[in-house]
């Protein structure tokens, strides 16, 4: 979307900022034995071949929608399969469901380290490129749209990516979680990110 939005020309200026991950957590016991893997393909195809539980949000959310692609990554068509419920809610109430079930499920990691103490779950796998959640700032292109305020968005994209707001990122949620919820990443290339 961010591609294409340059790519019309209604934005300039697409800058590098922060990239948070989505995680694949599940039962302490790991039933379908993916806490081994790195790839989440992977993970996924052998949560399908064992048959364990999925709780997914199917709700099209980013959430469900970054689980949908991971699933066609993997070649494999979910729905309909008793092993994959959808809970159609919020990624809260479906940890608690997964939790409760003992299941399977795609979380963003913020929301995960938020609700860990009340979860009989734990982070089987992580660190996938695949699981990134890349944040970009964006200028308004002023030749497309002459009403905005180009110096201001100049302004707002050159503070997301200053030092001073890197470090923010950096540091942004280590105190109550033990770990940052987001990653600096300006004045990187995205093909570098998660190694």
């Amino acid at each position: 979307a961010e591609r294409k939005l340059i790519s019309d020309g209604l934005g300039i200026g697409r800058r590098l900022v922060m990239h948070n991950d989505f995680v694949l957590v599940g039962p302490l016991e790991d039933p379908a034995r993916i806490e081994e893997q790195r790839s989440a393909v992977e993970s996924f195809k052998r949560i399908a071949l064992a048959r364990s539980l999925f709780i997914s949000r199917g709700d099209h959310s980013g959430t469900h929608a970054k689980e949908e692609e991971v699933w066609d990554l993997a070649g494999i068509k979910p729905e309909g399969q008793k092993w994959y419920q959808q809970s159609g809610l919020g990624m809260g109430q479906t940890l608690s469901v997964a939790s409760e079930k003992k299941g399977y499920t795609l979380t963003d990691r913020g929301t995960f380290l938020a609700l860990r103490r009340n979860l009989a779950l734990e982070v089987l796998v992580e660190g996938d490129r695949t699981l990134l959640n890349i944040y970009h700032v964006i200028e308004v292109n002023p030749a497309k749209w002459p009403k905005v305020n180009p110096r201001g968005a100049k302004a707002f994209a050159d503070f997301m990516v200053s030092k001073e707001t890197q470090e923010v990122i950096r540091t942004f949620g280590v105190d109550k979680f033990g770990s940052p919820l987001f990653f600096p990443d300006a004045g990187k290339e995205e093909k570098d990110l998660g190694k």
